[in-house]
């Protein structure tokens, strides 16, 4: 079965807050839902098909459709961390193909800044009756560390340097001066960058992205539902999803699960890496952009620092804009933030509603990708091809 064409997003949102104590996770899910809701021109009782991740309170689906007063005949809670929403939008656009629902609502939400969550240096609790525990935990992987192993792998094969990996927050930096919701709207340089305190060798502050509160969310709905709205139609045309683990030892720091994903999408749509003018890619860190480029056939693989230095992912100025809402690195990180506002910033750019700064002209095809959980160990990846009506 395919997705081509099978489902269009008619509403997106995105939380503008960035600092939230006086709210509750349920609160920010059902706000997001609301305003992406009103963005489609629907309402709650038009909502038959609910999403929501591991973010949701739980157990998540049951939970959030009582909070919000759903009526459902069709529900998914996949997790697979950071990748999880544009594998949900996917998932939804799958539901709706199969007749299982017409209108479905996918909500992310997350406090983590309120919550004082060292996301990205402090190890994370590990469940003991997960299968790989007893091997990594004694050695207390942070998220940080697993991602700078993949950064210095990657600089010991193919020559990248740190300046290169600095353009992506460059980039993101550029963009981000034109959202006034952004954490850090300042427009940095490459020295700015390698000159910020080091975190993990060799990656520094300003190659980790930023972590916030907020969240968003999507409504996706049958092409003849669509058509009545007022909202400029983006329909899905592919989309892949995969899981990379350490497969028995033989394990590659510097291959992504946007290998298999990334192909499965392009098949699909029918399109190539050529054709697409606007790319959101998740920005845990800087190596997480170059590493998922080259696996996504964007360049040849080793060549992602050279592909994105001297400003090639600036938009207006280099070959690939992305993540033109400033993205993970100075926007915002809410929970499994990754695909979800990757996903609101390519409708955004396909609907002409970007900032007119970053706005990319004869926006026509758009990809988001997300990336989950550990790209230095076991994580999923999810690539989704989204074009203009």
């Amino acid at each position: 079965m395919t997705i081509k064409g099978k489902a269009y997003i008619a509403g997106v949102f995105e939380h503008p807050t960035r600092l939230a104590p006086d709210k509750t996770v349920a609160q920010l899910h059902a706000e997001v839902a609301l305003g992406a809701l009103a963005d489609a021109g629907l309402t709650r009782a038009d909502v038959d098909d609910y999403f929501c991740s591991g973010d949701a309170p739980g157990p998540g689906p049951a939970s959030m459709a009582e909070y919000m007063n759903l009526k459902l005949r069709h529900v998914d809670s996949t997790e697979v961390g950071g990748a999880s929403y544009t594998l949900l939008a996917a998932h939804a656009a799958e539901a709706i193909a199969l007749g299982k629902c017409d209108v479905a609502l996918v909500t992310l939400a997350g406090r983590p800044r309120s919550e004082g969550m060292a996301t990205g240096t402090a190890p994370r609790p590990r469940d003991p009756n997960q299968p790989e525990a007893g091997f990594e935990a004694p050695y207390a992987i942070t998220t940080a560390n697993g991602y700078a192993m993949c950064a210095m792998r990657h600089m010991h094969d193919y020559g990248t340097t740190s300046a290169q990996l600095a353009w992506v927050k460059v980039a993101a930096s550029h963009h981000a001066q034109y959202n006034p919701h952004a954490m850090l709207p300042e427009v940095v340089t490459v020295e700015d960058v390698v000159n910020s305190p080091l975190i993990a060798d060799p990656l520094h502050r300003l190659d980790c992205c930023v972590i916030s509160d907020g969240g968003g969310a999507l409504v996706i709905v049958r092409p003849e539902i669509a058509k009545t709205l007022k909202r400029p139609p983006v329909k899905i045309i592919g989309a892949g999803e995969a899981v990379k683990h350490l497969a028995g030892g033989t394990f590659d720091l510097t291959t992504s699960g946007a290998a298999r994903a990334g192909p499965m999408a392009f098949a699909e749509a029918g399109v190539t890496p050529a054709d697409i003018k606007y790319a959101s890619i998740y920005d845990s860190f800087t190596i997480t952009v170059v590493i998922q480029l080259e696996d996504l056939g964007f360049c040849a693989k080793g060549a992602g620092g050279k592909f994105v230095a001297d400003g090639n992912l600036i938009s207006g100025v280099g070959k690939l804009p992305f993540n033109t809402d400033g993205g993970g690195l100075c926007n915002n990180h809410p929970a499994n933030r990754g695909s979800m506002t990757k996903v609101i910033e390519a409708v955004r750019q396909l609907r002409g509603e970007a900032h007119p700064a970053v706005q990319v002209k004869n926006c026509d095809l758009a990809l988001a990708q997300g990336t989950g959980f550990q790209l230095g160990t076991r994580h999923g990846s999810a690539t989704l091809i989204m074009e203009r009506e």
